[in-house]
């Protein structure tokens, strides 16, 4: 059992290794308690002062693949994601998506006119009893976090934009101001957002409703999560336009463009299915 061992996290802190959340992520993801104790105790044995976060996560990683595909195919949603960045495809055009299979008429890079100045609005999402804007704000470090400056300008457009009303689907009020990332929120930012009635939506938080969560529960897995493709591979997917799996899905000769046989096809197809 590893005590004492000080761990580097990715925003630069250190702090001691805590067991029980690498088994949270590990049983989140969906892996059984049996294959959670061997990897959480395997990870331990090989723990080393100073070790980063991103290492531990690699090696639990890697055991996972090896007992539970799907369920380390959920466990490196969060990375997935932030591969979605160097790809050139924009993150609010992957929450857009998440939005529509939620039933919401969606327009990404709107220009929108407040009370006293036009905003540009990364994503409008709006039906018969909601209209939502919000400002998407992309991270491809984990470490990096979403601020009290972040919420307080997100904040202030909000509050112009609700002076006037707006035509998405009829004239209107707006009913809700968002700021999603893809990693996570300072705990000012987060009493700021409560405060003040901002929805604020990142990777774990709220508990219930987070980014990790719309994923799963859309079902709008990114390519770049699945273990059967290289990283080359998914790159040349998403030049496509091929983002998504459920893409791969409904179109399976992509996958024949770039080289795969029917064997291969095959595989690539039943991770999606498991998922």
């Amino acid at each position: 059992m590893a005590t004492g061992v000080t761990i580097v996290k990715a925003s630069g802190e250190r702090e001691l290794f805590d067991r029980t959340k690498l088994d949270g992520s590990l049983l989140r993801a969906g892996a059984d308690k049996e294959t959670i104790s061997e990897i959480a105790g395997h990870v331990e044995k090989e723990l080393k002062d100073g070790m980063s976060t991103s290492q531990i996560y690699k090696h639990a990683f890697f055991l996972l693949e090896k007992h539970q595909k799907p369920a380390a195919v959920r466990y490196s949603l969060r990375r997935a994601v932030m591969e979605l960045g160097p790809s050139g495809f924009p993150f609010e055009d992957f929450v857009a998506y998440i939005l529509k299979e939620k039933g919401y008429e969606v327009k990404t890079g709107e220009t929108v006119l407040g009370g006293c100045v036009a905003h540009e609005i990364d994503i409008v999402a709006w039906n018969e009893n909601k209209l939502i804007m919000a400002e998407a704000k992309f991270h491809n470090e984990p470490g990096i976090k979403s601020d009290l400056k972040i919420t307080l300008y997100v904040k202030a457009r909000v509050d112009d934009l609700k002076e006037v009303k707006h035509n998405y689907g009829r004239v209107r009020d707006l009913d809700e101001g968002w700021l999603i990332t893809n990693t996570k929120f300072t705990t000012t930012a987060i009493h700021y957002g409560e405060c003040k009635g901002l929805t604020l939506i990142g990777w774990n938080y709220p508990k219930e409703g987070n980014l990790q969560d719309l994923i799963e529960d859309s079902g709008l897995h990114p390519v770049t999560c699945l273990t059967s493709l290289s990283g080359a591979q998914k790159k040349s997917l998403m030049s496509q336009g091929v983002v998504l799996c459920r893409s791969l899905k409904e179109h399976p000769d992509v996958l024949h463009s770039i080289g795969f046989n029917d064997q291969k096809t095959k595989e690539v197809l039943d991770e999606i299915a498991q998922l």
